[in-house]
């Protein structure tokens, strides 16, 4: 079995690296990490006129954090939490805003489907943000969800909240064009770049590679599943797990699983167990599990994909999706960076209140990273966001690390 290819939109040249002046530069925002997060606050930064320096370990858009696979699920009727559906409103916005500046394109819509249980998390929580936020949606019988979406195959107790304007995001793409737009409003991208400590600088911060040491008024630390290693002091209760993502070929009824027929989808199959997928866009059908990934650490994640991990997603699709209970065509692994209620983490440091902590955590946030790098910028330079932001702050998190 093949790893899945890194995806379209990868940068493999230095070519759209400004010039950056060396070491002990002085710059007004230094970002540790360009993964979905930081490649987005560069952009935004840049785009204010503010000096930006981008680290990343990697060349990002890269295979090996959290922000590949070809696919993410962009959605409204956000099951999680009602505090959401503001901040992906705008990002679907600002995602718009970013495919017209960079000419590439980002965003497909297809519809979408929440199913599971009607008392389940999944479906009550993605109806009451529907209501709150009253949104265009429409609750399916399981007998409806069959007619009108073949490819599915569920109980008669099932319903399924269906959601017109969701979609697909392509997570390289989109890093991609916001590194891109960053650099063409001059901020220094400094790519294979480890960050290997930050401290306090008089009112700033330094930082220091194996290259040299830079420094800036402010810091954002968005490095995704290494976050950890750069806020070891806080002692927060953040996890890393190892997810598996899987391509199929669909064994009959391939018609079924077209973007004209099959939409994205997040199916509660088990009270709180869900997968989640997408229609064959011509690589066959890519579908994972939402958490149940083994604990691990960022740099000793196990990348190879074997038989238990296929086995675990074939034993609930042969239930629900038949037709996709085949052996793979293509897998690959990525890590979702979990907190103890699976909120984000967006708040400034306890101590250093020039640091900025930024992880779109748990495994659901590459859809908000358009308007979430406006809100980094936002808190830097005005000191507030225009969004609740109550959900994603370090006190509950230190509460936690106490027990």
């Amino acid at each position: 079995m093949n790893n899945a290819r890194k995806g379209e939109g990868a940068l493999t040249s230095l070519d759209l690296l400004a010039p950056c002046p060396g070491a002990g530069w002085n710059f007004d925002v230094i970002i540790i990490g360009l993964g979905a997060m930081g490649s987005a606050a560069a952009y935004h930064l840049a785009k204010r006129g503010q000096r930006v320096l981008g680290l990343d370990r990697f060349t990002p858009p890269h295979a090996f954090g959290s922000s590949h696979g070809q696919t993410r699920i962009i959605r409204e009727a956000y099951f999680e939490h009602p505090h959401y559906v503001p901040i992906v409103q705008r990002a679907y916005e600002n995602w718009a805003d970013l495919e017209r500046a960079s000419g590439q394109k980002l965003f497909q819509q297809t519809g979408g489907l929440m199913i599971g249980p009607p008392q389940g998390i999944l479906f009550s929580g993605a109806k009451r943000s529907a209501e709150i936020h009253q949104l265009p949606h429409e609750v399916l019988t399981a007998g409806e969800i069959r007619r009108r979406f073949p490819a599915f195959h569920p109980t008669e107790e099932t319903a399924a909240i269906w959601e017109p304007r969701a979609g697909i995001v392509f997570p390289e793409r989109c890093i991609a064009a916001h590194l891109q737009m960053a650099s063409q409003h001059d901020a220094a991208l400094r790519f294979d770049e480890p960050a290997l400590k930050w401290e306090r600088h008089g009112e700033g911060v330094r930082v220091s590679t194996a290259q040299g040491e830079y420094q800036a008024q402010h810091l954002i630390i968005s490095a995704g599943a290494w976050i950890g290693q750069f806020i070891a002091e806080l002692n927060l209760p953040l996890t890393v797990t190892r997810q598996v993502l899987l391509w199929f070929n669909p064994a009959a009824h391939a018609e079924y699983f077209t973007p004209q027929r099959c939409p994205i989808y997040i199916y509660e199959h088990e009270s709180n167990r869900i997968i989640y997928g997408f229609p064959n866009l011509g690589e066959g059908v890519k579908v994972g599990r939402h958490h149940e990934g083994e604990y691990t650490q960022a740099d000793r994640v196990r990348r190879e994909v074997g038989a238990d991990d296929v086995e675990a997603l074939r034993v609930i699709l042969r239930c629900i999706m038949p037709a996709l209970d085949t052996p793979p065509r293509a897998s690959a692994v990525c890590m979702y960076t979990n907190t103890p209620d699976e909120n984000f983490l967006i708040d400034f440091h306890p101590v250093h209140p020039q640091v900025l902590l930024a992880s779109i955590c748990s495994g659901h946030g590459f859809k908000f990273s358009s308007a979430m790098g406006e809100v980094l910028a936002d808190l830097l330079l005005e000191g507030r966001s225009r969004f609740d932001l109550s959900l994603f702050g370090l006190k509950r998190l230190q509460r936690a690390s106490q027990f």
